[in-house]
């Protein structure tokens, strides 16, 4: 069964609405959005893992042209992001675009119609004039190699795929990971558990956040004074700038933000014995810095046992680190993360002459502006290689590319041609510009889920919010060839 197409969009997340509604309010009518999932949200619908929420203050992490003055906190829960997505994609009628439960397995362009062929799992073709990929970096969890992992017998999950059926109360509980999501459920489930063993590989750079509930005098001062809500949003852009600054300039501003975390997390660690373990090793900013007023103090509980040395194996009944301690458990929940370097694979993507993206990106991914790829026409990529934000709000980078991408598929339409293509000496330089911008960062100076097995930084962008919006402001249109 083919399905006529224009646009295919994958993936209905902030990005694919992003696009959806760009693209419609310019003209584009014949749009399809596929999700693999049951309903709209990209990672929202997914991750809702106890006390998940967003880690950037809500009215920053939200569309310009849809703000809201009823987010019940500065960063809002989950279930409030998600409600704000669907209802966005409901307001401006692109709910209705998207097929859910369609998981995209590969995209075939095809040299003689110069259009791509999209299949999903369950063999429906979508035809396509142009497609975007709106799949995000953080799509895909990311669960480690362990000798022994298929020996346990007790139950295991990830954080990104959270078992609400399987009740945490009274269980032995290892968690394995201390990252972004880890901070943020651990503190929500330690009350409860029996007891929790937390294996951590590296530490992390804290910053506080309390993230109460707004009092109702601000409520009101938000929904009334006139103007209050842009300049907070104003405001907020040039606090994530400054903490952008700090990663770029390790030596100068980076060494006053470290301060600044030191002196915070050292009011939180009162136990001697938890500071040495938790206390990070690398430079501030090398690695994602995280936010939270209480996930230090969950480790101090009586119930919480910190375990920094590497693991050794998993048995049927627990853990085994490095040390040859055995810890029994009756859960294991993983918070490793996702696989961030792969974008949108394991789908096959095949451009021009047969080539695949794969082969492409064997030395790492690459695109222009992180949005395309040469030999892969009318193929744009959102949230792609090197636009990641480490101190900013990724919503802000997704209007940009979706309002590039509308530009480049309007100027295919205003020439009467089929498709858009990258000129691959325009992306070899840009690349090469963009990845020496990174000399001299915080960014370079330890290991992350930044780089790629290379070592490549191929996630994060080198520079700031405002270089980005500079960057993508107007598309240079002899930067392409259209055919």
């Amino acid at each position: 069964m083919t399905s006529e197409g224009n646009i295919v969009i994958v993936g209905a997340g902030f990005g694919g609405i992003a696009a959806a509604i760009e693209l419609q309010a310019h003209g584009f009518t014949d749009i399809t959005i596929l999700d693999a999932a049951p309903e709209i949200g990209g990672t929202w619908f997914h991750n809702t893992y106890p006390g998940a929420a967003c880690d950037v203050p809500s009215h920053g992490y939200s569309f310009s042209f849809a703000q809201r003055k009823d987010w019940s906190r500065l960063c809002s829960p989950q279930p409030e992001i998600l409600a704000y997505l669907q209802g966005v994609a409901r307001e401006y009628g692109v709910d209705r675009l998207v097929q859910p439960d369609t998981e995209v397995t590969s995209c075939v362009f095809d040299d003689a119609t110069r259009r791509w062929t999209v299949t999903a799992a369950d063999g429906r073709t979508f035809d396509a004039s142009a497609i975007v990929m709106a799949t995000g970096q953080l799509n895909r969890p990311a669960t480690p190699r362990i000798e022994g992992a298929e020996t346990f017998t007790g139950h295991t999950f990830h954080s990104a795929r959270w078992d609400h059926d399987h009740d945490l109360r009274g269980k032995r509980v290892a968690v394995v990971g201390t990252g972004a999501s880890a901070v943020q459920f651990v503190p929500a489930i330690a009350p409860d558990v029996a007891h929790m063993t937390v294996f951590q590989r590296t530490g992390n750079w804290f910053m506080p956040r309390r993230n109460r509930p707004y009092p109702a005098p601000i409520r009101a001062a938000i929904r009334r004074v006139p103007g209050l809500q842009a300049y907070r949003r104003g405001f907020l852009t040039q606090y994530l700038e400054l903490l952008t600054a700090a990663i770029r300039n390790p030596d100068r501003l980076g060494r006053v933000v470290r301060v600044l975390s030191t002196a915070f997390m050292r009011s939180q660690l009162r136990d001697a014995d938890i500071r040495r373990k938790v206390w990070p090793d690398y430079t501030f900013g090398c690695k994602r810095v995280l936010f939270s007023s209480t996930y230090l103090p969950a480790l101090q509980r009586p119930n919480v046992d910190v375990v920094t040395a590497p693991i050794a194996r998993i048995t049927p009944t627990g853990i085994e680190d490095g040390e040859g301690a055995h810890h029994e458990v009756d859960t294991i929940i993983w918070a490793t993360g996702f696989a961030t370097t792969g974008f949108m694979f394991p789908m096959a993507i095949t451009g021009t002459g047969g080539q695949a993206l794969t082969d492409v990106w064997a030395k790492g991914p690459h695109a222009h502006l992180g949005m395309t790829v040469p030999g892969f026409p009318s193929l744009f990529v959102m949230y792609g290689p090197n636009t990641n934000t480490s101190g900013g709000s990724i919503i802000f980078y997704l209007e940009r590319q979706a309002a590039y991408l509308r530009q480049a598929l309007a100027a295919v339409r205003e020439r009467g041609a089929t498709t858009i293509d990258v000129r691959p000496e325009v992306e070899q330089a840009g690349d090469t510009a963009l990845q020496a911008r990174f000399a001299g960062t915080a960014w370079t100076r330890c290991d992350s889920w930044y780089r790629d097995e290379s070592g490549r930084i191929v996630t994060n962008w080198p520079g700031y919010m405002r270089d980005y919006a500079a960057a993508t402001e107007q598309l240079d249109e002899s930067e392409y060839t259209f055919t």
